[in-house]
Order: C-alpha cells, then sequence, then structure tokens
C-alpha cells in the first residue's frame, strides 16, 4: 500500500508552511479569524459556498500534520468546523446552513458540545435533559458536563428528550443552542487535577432554542448525533498523532541527556516499542480514512492511541525518575504548585481511555457491530 503524497501535495505543503510560518505570530485570541481571512478554515468542506477553500482528502492531512508541526495555537474553532459543519451539511437545511456556517468559516462564532451528562457519559442514549416545544421555541432544561470551550462558545448543539416519557435512543432531538442567555445558561469550569479546567458543567433552566433551529427534525437526534460522532475519528487524528511523534521526541531526548535510556534497558525497549506503535497507527489511520467499509475502524482506532497515549505519560515519569513526583511550590503563588510538561502529560493521560468514548464502550461496539457477537444484556 502506497502512503506517499502525490505533487500537487507537497506544493500545497508548501504553501500552507509558508502561511503558517507568516501567520503563527498572531494572538491566540484573534487567530480564529486570521485562519478564517486566509480560508483555512473549513477546506474539507465540499464546496467554496461560505468563504472557504477546498482541499483534497490527501491536502487536508497535509494541513493538519503542518498545523501541529508548526505548533500553532490550539483551535477554539474545531467543534463547529470539524463536527458542526459537516453535520449541517448532510442533515442541515438550506436555512441552517447560510446562517451558520459563514460565521464558522470566518471564525467568528464559537461552538460547544452538549452531549454528556452526569448519568449519561459513554451511554449517550440515557440523557435527560429535556427540550419542551413553547410556541416557535424549545425550552431546554438539564446538565451538560464534559463540556469543552463552554466558556468561549457562541453557540451549543446539544441533544435533549423532546418526546415526554421516551426512553434510550428514541424521542431525541439536535437542537442549536445561544450560548448568551443570562439566568437561563450558567456555566461552571471542572479543575482537574492538573489544576486547569478545560472542561465545564453546563446548566440550562429554561434556555430557550428556536424551532426552527433543530437539525434533522425533530425526534431524529439519535441519528444526527451518530453522524456527527463519527467525525470525531477523522483527519484530526493523523494530526494528533503529530503531536504525540513530538512528546515522545522531548522524551526520548530526556532518557538520552540523563541517562535513563543508557541505563535501564526495559526504558529503551519502552522508547521504541512506542515509537514502532506510533507509526503503525499513522499507518492504520491512513489505510482507514476516507473509508466506510470498516464500521470497527473507529473504535480500533480510538483504542489503540487512548492505552499508548496512558503509556507514554507512564514512560515519561520512568524517564524522570525520582524527580517526576517533586514540583516547584511558590508561597507567594495562587496555585499550590506547577507542572512541568511531563507531569502534566501523565496526569493529563489518564482519561485517555475514558473521554471520546470509553474503552469499554469500543470494545462493546467491535464486539456487536463488527464481530456480530450476541448484545449486552442491559438491566432496565
Amino acid at each position: 500500500m502506497d502512503f506517499s503524497f502525490g505533487p500537487a501535495d507537497t506544493a500545497f505543503r508548501q504553501q500552507a508552511r509558508a502561511w503558517l510560518a507568516e501567520h503563527t505570530g498572531v494572538q491566540p485570541r484573534d487567530w480564529e479569524r486570521e485562519l478564517g481571512r486566509g480560508g483555512w478554515i473549513g477546506i474539507g468542506w465540499p464546496e467554496p459556498a461560505y468563504g472557504n477553500r477546498t482541499a483534497t482528502l490527501t491536502q487536508q492531512i497535509v494541513w493538519a500534520e503542518e498545523y501541529a508541526r508548526a505548533a500553532a495555537p490550539a483551535r477554539t474553532g474545531h467543534i463547529g468546523e470539524n463536527l458542526l459543519a459537516p453535520t449541517l451539511l448532510t442533515h442541515g437545511t438550506p436555512e441552517q446552513k447560510a446562517r451558520f456556517l459563514p460565521p464558522i468559516a470566518r471564525g467568528e462564532e464559537l461552538w460547544c458540545q452538549g452531549y454528556s451528562e452526569p448519568g449519561a457519559g459513554s451511554d449517550l442514549a440515557g440523557i435527560r435533559t429535556t427540550a419542551r416545544r413553547d410556541g416557535d421555541t424549545y425550552r431546554i432544561t438539564g446538565q451538560k458536563i464534559w463540556t469543552s470551550l463552554a466558556r468561549d462558545a457562541h453557540w451549543c448543539f446539544v441533544l435533549a428528550r423532546t418526546e415526554e416519557g421516551s426512553r434510550r435512543h428514541h424521542g431525541l432531538s439536535f437542537l442549536l443552542v445561544p450560548m448568551d442567555q443570562p439566568g437561563r445558561i450558567e456555566v461552571r469550569p471542572i479543575r482537574q487535577m492538573t489544576g486547569t479546567s478545560e472542561f465545564n458543567e453546563v446548566f440550562f433552566d429554561g434556555a430557550r432554542a428556536r424551532a426552527e433551529h433543530v437539525v434533522g427534525g425533530e425526534g431524529n437526534g439519535w441519528q444526527v448525533a451518530m453522524s456527527l460522532l463519527a467525525l470525531e475519528r477523522g483527519v484530526s487524528t493523523l494530526a494528533q498523532q503529530i503531536g504525540f511523534a513530538s512528546e515522545l521526541e522531548k522524551i526520548s531526548a530526556l532518557a538520552l541527556s540523563n541517562g535513563a535510556a543508557a541505563a535501564d534497558p526495559a526504558v529503551r525497549d519502552r522508547l521504541i516499542r512506542q515509537w514502532s506503535e506510533l507509526k503503525v497507527m499513522r499507518w492504520n489511520a491512513l489505510r482507514t480514512l476516507g473509508s466506510s467499509a470498516d464500521a470497527g475502524a473507529p473504535s480500533v482506532a480510538k483504542l489503540l492511541w487512548g492505552r499508548w497515549h496512558q503509556r507514554l505519560g507512564e514512560l515519561a515519569m520512568a524517564v524522570q525518575g525520582a524527580a517526576a513526583t517533586a514540583t516547584p511550590y511558590d508561597w507567594n503563588e495562587a496555585e499550590p504548585y506547577r507542572l512541568d510538561p511531563l507531569q502534566h502529560l501523565f496526569l493529563f493521560t489518564r482519561a485517555d481511555t475514558i473521554y471520546g468514548g470509553s474503552d469499554e464502550i469500543q470494545r462493546t461496539i467491535i464486539a456487536e457491530r463488527v464481530l456480530g457477537l450476541p448484545r449486552e444484556v442491559r438491566v432496565p
């Protein structure tokens, strides 16, 4: 199988690399708009109708790789561009596309995802948030959790139960909800053991969503939500692997400089194993990207990278040795301690096998949908 890129991809790579080199000094708060002005948001969309440029699948991979290599600012528009926009292109009405896609392409409106709840994480069908029709709007009541970017988002796409008394996959709808509703929407940051707060709880107390902002029609939320989740394993997986490679390179350099690699054959073996497994993950991602033949490919990919990244965090601690347990403490600082990048890596990766679909759920998907094994017995 040929994993190489063609001449057009090489030219596109040079163009992307030059643009990133010229523009990555832009302040992070202005970065999304800068990407929008350059036409770099929505390059995977099927047509340049919303201010975006278009690119082939391989060119999308090139852009993702160059973006990661340039260490460009973290994207705050990822959820709108790569999750909501393709969902609207598939399920949205012409009016919904015209309203929401141009501001995403310009980097002007940011989105967050209202899926998980305290009692419905990996088992998404157990959600309890309700949306009741009230004239030309819906009133939304409930709680979402682990909501990335909720503090910065202008909009949230919310999976809610619109049919009273419905259960599991039935009676759900996919609603587009404005976040600027004081007194009706409250966002609470979740402080993690890393000391950071990337995730949030979101409370809806009669929040309003317009009836014309239901995507796919009332009651069809499960189909729309599943279509969206399939997008989480796309081109961005390859960019993620570039970040993984950078982390592995730093750990390997530390192992050489502090003597851990020379002193411990087990460390050398683990470094080599991490490197070879990362290569296999890349080839597997390239092989399956854009193919719908293997329904279990996204689940397999999640199982591979989640546990791999956890092992990388554990390896980082082994390479650091006793120094991994110490952090600087400044009595004048408000925070009790500050983690170095490898300590942060170790702590954050403990969640890799949970978020984005836990390992247990991925194995169930593979067993039932790919291998055809009997469905798991659910206790009512």
